[in-house]
């Protein structure tokens, strides 16, 4: 059961209203989308549905213009984060709302951080209304918008901003000086900008509670002055004055490290309220500054030392409230993904130090890979952090861990992974790591996920690769992936004749020096599943002299039943396609065959897949091109051996569907051919008879089996097994029945 239980009624919903999009909207004379109908949602809803067409990147300058109607769609805290949208549409869709939030981080299409303010500042009541507004990832872009005739609006006409987000803009001195004199400012991030005075946060001193100030390269100002500004701004109690320690030299960092031993060294009168400060990736800091400052500010609650090589100081486990981002333990390391998710370098490091901390885990940790697979997809491009990103998925998922784990969570994972795969297709350790993830039965028996990207990228990744420990995983999970591809998707999986070359070069391969192991099984099973039912899938087989190949491997592994059931499974296959039924023709096939059939030394399940192929091949007398008397010595072998075989406990072969049966259950056929029908059906639903006796009554072969048991010359070794098998199917149907009467609903 999924732990985090099923989506909600209104998630459920709205998924369905953005699936259904098209169909519920008319298209305006500029492509834009609008209802045709639409109840007055409830304001939050609105938001609600909004978000969910961000999240599932359907949000765009056509699906946007739903927003138009602002009766109906209220908006109120709107997400277009990373959504692709050009200036018109936000203007037109969101900006005739009265916001109070809006995050447009990220954005593309065109859409500028001027268009944004200018937009806004447009409607009366957004100038007033607005309270948070995160822009991090744009271009401000003023001048483009007054070269085009627009207005330089700024920031400070959003009287009633609250919060600011500007991180990684070309935010410059001037606008900063305009968004500090805003009256409501608390929340300012002004992130790896081109700022280059802070001075103008001297304006906003009675106001602001939270200064975000990572990676400020572009500074000049003294650690002096700047502990000054800091020690000014008396409403302040969240200071973030990390650094990027991957990408700063020592000369590089030194003045924003001197102010900071300065901040942390200084009086205790200096920001004497803080709450948090985050000083991750800053050098030269010592325990006993830390220890001095966190014990003169009673009221500090959170204290980002991630990279600083002082988060193991002893001194914190006697702060039992103080959170501490770090690497001394799993705790300050998961601290450090949640709070820097958007931080390339803090989870990098973070993701190093959890896979070291997560090598020999033996517990599920859900909550651990959440945080994983979030870094992941908020930085799909980052080689550095997909690499690290893919071992702590194996380690988290790895043996019985995967199994305790919620099904939602392991699905996005695996998405993930698959993304990861696409990403970096030339990455070797990457592949690996990801192919290690995968190879797992519960999650690629149990997990939903797209199996058919999943065996595209697995096959592609196998061509360029000849590493035996991972070629056998990656032939282990193509594998169990055919097997689980719908019909539709196996009719285009098996068209690619590149697939087909790449499984039978490494039966080959194995098939020249002889080895039995679990590559070669793997190998065999994956051609097994590929050719069934798909004649193109056949075809392929026999055009890239597969037929030669598994005759070899008939013969040289002749004491391997394991090996020779796939190997007879598969020209099963064949023989089920009539038009390939020539290509069978060979004499000394078909009498190796008919000697394993006769054998009883030899595995039952060996002797049941020889005689599917002579059944099949034996079924049409006007296609047979060889000797009569050995197709009357085949039919006569059929019968004789089949009734010497004993009841299969272990499920031995399974069905997409009964269709290659029917020409075999016709009342004109020889027993032989019947038996070994019959016999094939009644051992499947024997072993899952609920399964098999809907697809017997659905595909229309009881009806065949009635005609077949009713039929006076059918022989009474046929007749046994058709009339049990019907037995079965009624059974199941009476069972059934009484189920659906026990469950129904009612009346009184």
């Amino acid at each position: 059961m999924d732990a985090e239980g099923p989506p909600t009624l209104c998630d459920l919903c709205l998924a369905q209203v953005c699936r259904s999009l098209s169909s519920l909207c008319s298209m305006r004379a500029d492509g834009s989308m609008s209802l045709i109908w639409a109840p007055v949602f409830p304001q939050e809803t609105a938001d609600q549905l909004l978000n969910h067409m961000a999240a599932k990147e359907i949000l765009n300058d056509t699906t946007v213009g739903i927003f138009r109607n602002c009766k109906e769609l209220r908006l109120r805290r709107a997400s277009i984060r990373s959504c692709p949208l050009s200036a018109e549409a936000f203007h037109l869709a969101l900006c005739p709302h009265r916001l109070l939030e809006l995050d447009a981080s990220w954005v593309s299409g065109g859409l500028t951080g001027a268009d944004i303010v200018s937009g806004l500042a447009s409607n009366p009541e957004c100038r007033s209304s607005l309270q948070r507004l995160s822009l991090n990832g744009l271009r401000l872009d003023w001048e483009s918008l007054e070269a085009n005739g627009g207005i330089h609006v700024g920031f400070s006409s959003l009287r009633g901003l609250r919060m600011l987000n500007l991180a990684n803009t070309d935010l410059n001195d001037a606008a900063l000086e305009d968004i500090c004199t805003l009256p409501h400012l608390e929340t300012l991030d002004i992130s790896c900008s081109a700022i280059s005075k802070l001075t103008a946060l001297l304006e906003c001193k009675n106001t602001l509670r939270s200064l975000i100030a990572h990676r400020q390269r572009h500074l000049d100002m003294s650690p002096a002055r700047l502990v000054f500004v800091f020690s000014q701004l008396h409403a302040l109690k969240h200071l973030d004055f990390s650094e990027d320690h991957f990408s700063v030299d020592d000369s590089d960092g030194r003045d924003g490290d001197e102010t900071v031993r300065q901040l942390l060294e200084g009086s205790p009168q200096v920001l004497p309220s803080l709450v948090s400060l985050d000083i991750s990736g800053r050098k030269r800091i010592s325990e006993a500054a830390i220890r001095s400052f966190v014990e003169s500010r009673s009221g500090l609650v959170f204290l980002g030392l991630l990279a600083t090589g002082v988060s193991s100081c002893d001194f914190f486990s006697t702060q039992k409230n103080l959170k501490v981002t770090g690497e001394a333990d799993e705790n300050q390391v998961c601290e450090a993904l949640r709070r820097y998710r958007d931080r390339e370098c803090f989870v990098r490091e973070a993701l190093v130090h959890l896979y070291s901390l997560t090598t020999d885990t033996d517990k599920p940790q859900p909550d651990v890979l959440k945080l994983v697979v979030s870094g992941m997809q908020r930085h799909p491009t980052s080689l550095h952090i997909h690499l690290v990103a893919t071992a702590c998925v194996f380690n988290l998922t790895t043996q019985d861990l995967a199994e305790a784990m919620p099904i939602s969570l392991l699905s996005s994972t695996v998405t993930q992974l698959l993304n990861t795969m696409k990403n970096f297709p030339n990455h070797q350790q990457v592949q690996k790591n990801c192919l290690l993830a995968l190879c797992s039965d519960y999650i690629l028996q149990e997990v939903p996920f797209d199996k058919y990207l999943a065996a595209m990228l697995v096959i592609n990744w196998l061509s360029s690769h000849e590493d035996p420990t991972l070629q056998r995983m990656a032939v282990a999970v193509i594998s169990i992936l055919v097997a689980k591809l719908s019909t539709e998707e196996m009719a285009q999986f098996s068209k690619d004749i590149f697939i087909m070359k790449q499984l039978l070069a490494i039966v080959q391969q194995k098939a020249m020096v002889g080895v039995v192991d679990s590559t070669l099984k793997f190998a065999l099973s994956a051609l097994w599943n590929l050719t069934d039912e798909m004649p193109v899938a056949a075809r392929n087989f026999i055009e890239c002299r597969g037929l030669e190949l598994y005759e070899e491997v008939l013969e040289s592994y002749y004491t391997e039943p394991s090996i020779q059931q796939k190997v007879l499974g598969l020209l099963n296959n064949i023989a089920e396609v009539e038009e390939l039924q020539v290509d069978l023709m060979e004499e000394d096939l078909l009498e190796h065959i008919l000697s394993l059939l006769q054998d009883s030394q030899v595995d039952v399940g060996v002797r049941y897949f020889a005689g599917g192929i002579l059944a099949h091949l034996a079924s049409r007398p006007d296609a047979w091109t060889l000797e009569n008397e050995l197709r009357s010595t085949v039919l006569k072998q059929l019968h004789d051996s089949i009734m010497t075989w004993t009841h299969l406990e272990r499920e031995m072969v399974s069905y997409r569907s009964f269709h290659p049966f029917c020409p075999l259950l016709q009342t004109c056929q020889p027993a032989g051919v019947q038996l070994w029908a019959v016999w094939a059906i009644h051992l499947v639903c024997t072993q899952n008879t609920s399964h098999y006796s809907s697809m017997l009554e659905k595909e229309g072969l009881t009806e065949l089996l009635k005609a077949l048991a009713a039929h006076p010359s059918t022989h009474s070794d046929i007749k046994g097994l058709s009339d049990s098998i019907l037995s079965m199917v009624e059974q199941h149907q009476i069972h059934a029945g009484a189920f659906n009467n026990q469950t129904a609903p009612q009346s009184s």
